[in-house]
């Protein structure tokens, strides 16, 4: 069967009627050559032309219908019961089944599936078909192919005057959603006319942010809050402490008062591990850290200032500019600071002295991530100067582990949640390093290129497939890496553990031989002291030696001197003496005769 459409038009439509005939070519235009063109003529030697040998390829994208899914639940009940029998009621269902019992189809049913069950659970009871063979085995999949990451996603600032992307926190329930703060941290340059608006972007829908949040002051920092996911808390670069409540909308729900808050850009804010779960606390350069209850968030519950000389002074307080809290140490929070120091502090001391238990100095310049390991909480990673550096508390004069100076700086790092090896860092050339110091020590398993400017941020998701990092124009790249580096590999803890335990051992031998050094050099110096000092006293000795010499001379040579002048003086002639002063004399002795003899019969007494 032939279909056959008519297409009706009118003739004055189809405009003018073309006639065509056939005839013999002519030639219109003959363009004679030029022998002077020909002489300005140059052969360019050598030519060089590029092929490409792949297929031509072509991409082409399209925006399909989205697909919603929608959960819902199903309520089982006990079924099998007829609709004039209530199941609930006891009598109802006795009397029921005392019926069907009666019946003889019943009996013979019974009997017929009897058998069948019969054997089912013969055949149960003699093959386990559950039953695991290899218990003790860790269900970890090696993988053994290279590193690698792939760029899933791209959020850019809609705002005209571009902003760095300065802090990044994932949606508790989910990580379906991203929150982002914005601001220009150049000190009295922003542009004028900047926004301070932040926002939470859905992965799904990159175009547009879900939500702006509009704070008075932009923001530095952005939490979500780990037990409410509507709400979030945000450091502002006026100091002030800001909460929003999702559900209210974009305006700010609570905020602190600018006479209780912090007098410089807070660039550290944390939840605390609390039954209410609105304690929370923040840092800023001012040196001071403050506890907050965003309850009543008017102003801190507690203030502790960054003096590591412990006397309590705001002047001598080292400017914080990361924190970190791990849940499973209550008592602990880390400060790193400004100064390349991090301060390791406890909550629950009771004067503020005591609340600074001891420092970790290492960097040349401030501590911009700070970080515990998620598996081993003693050890810890920092990023400040062209390093990035792992620490135990056990050993507090250097590092265990660092990374080699790098030609760029390095702005933050972070620790893989499931790999305990892994951790990620990166730079102000745009360059993503991540280290796995199980496979490699001195370089990083993988370096990638994200951008052209400078990356500000970085933050894991919590399966550790997926990351997010923000750089300098406001641009957010997420990113999702390989299998091999977010899956857990064999025996990965235990050689992990094993390695940082190794690395402690060494710097404590190295630290007692430095100390054992130290010592010695000190014995070197007082016992240069003392040679000096005995060198003086030898010196002055002789100098009083010569001089006791000389007066001793001098006297001698008096005394002789006297003797010459006595024995040149002539002598008179002796007399002689009466007959009263002989008499006198002899009396005189005879009584010292007698005082000597009394004298000695004392002395054998």
């Amino acid at each position: 069967m032939e279909i056959v459409y008519v297409y009706v038009k009118k003739r004055s439509e189809f405009g003018k009627q073309c006639n065509f005939s056939d005839h013999q070519a002519e030639l219109n235009i003959d363009i004679a050559p030029n022998p002077e063109l020909a002489e300005q003529f140059v052969e360019r030697n050598p030519v060089d032309t590029g092929i490409q040998c792949s297929v031509s390829m072509s991409e082409h994208e399209a925006n399909t219908e989205r697909f919603e899914m929608e959960t819902r639940g199903v309520n089982h009940v006990e079924g099998g019961w007829p609709k004039d029998v209530n199941p609930l009621e006891l009598e109802q269902t006795i009397r029921f089944r005392k019926k069907v019992e009666k019946d003889e189809n019943y009996i013979n049913a019974i009997m017929q599936l009897g058998s069948i069950m019969e054997h089912c659970i013969k055949q149960n009871n003699a093959i386990d078909i559950y039953e695991e063979y290899f218990n003790d085995e860790e269900a970890v999949e090696v993988t053994e192919e290279a590193p690698s990451a792939k760029t899933i996603n791209v959020f850019r600032d809609p705002q005209e005057i571009k902003r760095a992307a300065t802090h990044l926190s994932w949606h508790p329930d989910g990580n379906r959603k991203l929150a982002v703060a914005y601001s220009c941290l150049d000190f009295q340059r922003a542009p004028v006319g900047m926004s301070n608006d932040s926002y939470i972007w859905d992965l799904e829908n990159p175009n547009k942010p879900e939500l702006a949040l509009k704070p008075s002051s932009p923001l530095v920092t952005l939490e979500y809050n780990p037990k409410d996911s509507h709400v979030l808390l945000g450091g502002c670069y006026n100091g002030q402490i800001a909460c929003w409540d999702t559900r209210k909308g974009s305006l700010v729900a609570d905020l602190s008062t600018i006479e209780f808050s912090h007098r410089d850009p807070v660039y550290g804010t944390i939840w605390l591990q609390s039954k209410t779960g609105t304690e929370c606390f923040s840092a800023s350069t001012d040196g001071q850290v403050m506890w907050w209850d965003i309850r009543k968030i008017s102003e801190p519950t507690e203030v502790v200032i960054m003096d590591i000389t412990r006397k309590e002074q705001l002047e001598n307080a080292l400017g914080a500019i990361s924190l970190e809290f791990e849940s499973t140490l209550p008592t602990k929070f880390m400060v790193g600071t400004e100064q390349g120091i991090i301060i390791s502090c406890n909550r629950k001391a009771k004067t503020p002295a005591e609340k600074i238990v001891c420092t970790f100095s290492g960097h040349h310049g401030p501590i911009y991530a700070l970080q515990r390991n998620p598996f081993y909480p003693k050890n810890f990673l920092t990023v400040g100067d062209w390093t990035a550096r792992i620490w135990s508390e056990d050993s507090r004069e250097s590092s265990i582990m660092w990374t080699k100076y790098h030609m760029a700086y390095l702005t933050d790092a972070a620790w893989s949640p499931v790999r305990p090896a892994v951790f990620f860092t990166t730079k102000m050339d745009g360059t993503l390093d991540i280290w796995d110091f199980v496979f490699k020590q001195c370089d990083p398993a993988l370096s990638l290129k994200v951008c052209d400017e400078a990356l500000f941020c970085l933050r894991v998701q919590d399966n550790g497939c997926l990351m997010a990092c923000g750089s300098q124009l406001g641009m957010t790249t997420l990113l999702e890496v390989s299998s091999g580096l977010s899956t857990l590999q064999r025996n990965e803890r235990n050689i992990a553990s094993s390695m940082f335990e190794r690395e402690t051992r060494r710097e404590k031998i190295l630290e007692a031989r430095h100390r054992e050094m130290r010592l010695k050099e000190k014995g070197k110096a007082e016992g240069r002291d003392e040679e000096q000092r005995d060198e003086g006293l030898a010196t002055d000795l002789e100098a009083l030696v010569s001089k006791a010499e000389e007066e001793f001379f001098d006297i001698i040579f008096a005394e002789l001197k006297k003797q010459e002048a006595d024995a040149i003086k002539p002598k008179p002639m002796p007399q002689q003496p009466s007959s009263e002063e002989v008499q006198v004399a002899q009396e005189g002795e005879e009584a010292t005769g007698e005082r000597v003899g009394d004298e000695e019969e004392e002395d054998l007494a």
